[in-house]
């Protein structure tokens, strides 16, 4: 009997613990709905031709991004591979977020022409932030300092990246690609990961 009362105190209190540990663990990303993934990427279409991008002042900072996988303390982990040419939309920056429209378009260079890969999400960090941004039940990344020498390192920021139009390997929400090159690009950048900043 008082083998069996001490075991099921301890379970109780295993239970306890678990319960316990749940609640101090980090908010975990949802599953994304598929639907609503699926809206984003039919009203994003038209961005497969970067002429219409252009037109729609989504703007090219010409270099092609990629990284080569070093893990360095305090700092954002990049996985080896490239994530591509981003074309900013620099008036949509600071604007409350929209699945719909992302702040920026990113193309491949695929045998001389651009090739719509993914999107990102960016939101500064500012003293009005209360909290981690989220967009598609996925948190964002960072605060992190702007991404030299394309973006200036002031601009601290949160960002996301969805791969809608290109399977990444490691997950639709991770910056980089294994399966994008930025090889024979005449704008190649090799860029640093980013320096983590404090944040709410």
């Amino acid at each position: 009997m008082k083998f069996t009362r001490l075991f099921r105190y301890s379970a109780m209190a295993a239970i306890g613990l678990i319960g316990l540990g749940a609640a101090l663990a980090p908010a975990r990303a949802e599953e994304p709905d598929k639907a609503q993934i699926e809206a984003i990427r039919k009203a994003l279409a038209k961005y497969e031709d970067p002429y219409v991008a252009v037109r729609d002042l989504y703007l090219s900072t010409v270099a092609c991004v990629h990284y080569n996988g070093d893990k360095v303390e305090g700092r954002m982990y990049y996985p080896k591979g490239a994530m591509g040419i981003h074309f900013v939309n620099v008036p949509s920056i600071g604007q409350p977020l929209d699945p719909m429209k992302p702040n920026v378009l990113i193309y491949q260079p695929v045998d001389g022409k651009l090739k719509l890969t993914s999107v990102e999400w960016l939101v500064p960090l500012t003293p009005d932030t209360k909290e981690r941004p989220k967009i598609l039940g996925q948190p964002f990344q960072g605060p992190m300092e702007g991404h030299e020498p394309l973006i200036p390192k002031s601009f601290v920021h949160y960002d996301l990246h969805a791969w809608l139009f290109k399977d990444n390997p490691n997950g639709m929400f991770i910056a980089t690609s294994p399966d994008v090159s930025c090889k024979g690009y005449d704008f190649d950048l090799l860029e640093d990961p980013t320096k983590m900043m404090p944040g709410p």
